[in-house]
């Protein structure tokens, strides 16, 4: 069984390339062009929010753990993702922060869901064994 602290890296990548992929979406559905680049210039808001959030949260002691890590890693990407695309000019209307909070809830948290339920399985087949 993998313990916590193993799994801090891939779940720190999970997190960095969920906010990505969140933004890429984005900008492709709005048909804005160079969807690599722009997509880390959507994103940098968001991704310092969740950075900030591991490290307030210290996430590598539980980084798989829907509650706290995974609900202050998706609460903060949001919150000081829209604080900061205010500051510095980018867009921040009523409708893309229900989108944001939506997507990045769904992606943030789900993948830790079903990682718990997979650890929980895993520890209870080696209990039977």
């Amino acid at each position: 069984m993998p313990s916590p602290s193993r799994l801090w890296i891939p779940a720190a990548i999970a997190d960095v390339l969920l906010i990505l992929v969140f933004a890429a979406i984005g900008r492709d559905a709005h048909a804005r062009g160079d969807i690599v680049s722009g997509a880390f210039a959507t994103a940098w808001p968001f991704l310092t929010g969740a950075a900030l959030a591991w490290l307030a949260a210290r996430a590598w002691r539980s980084p798989l753990a829907v509650w706290p890590t995974g609900v202050l890693v998706w609460i903060s990407a949001v919150l000081v993702g829209m604080l900061l695309r205010a500051v510095t000019g980018q867009t921040v209307v009523l409708p893309f922060m229900i989108v944001a909070l939506i997507s990045l809830g769904i992606f943030l948290l789900s993948y830790r869901a079903l990682a718990a339920l997979w650890l929980r399985v895993s520890r209870r087949r080696q209990r039977r064994v």
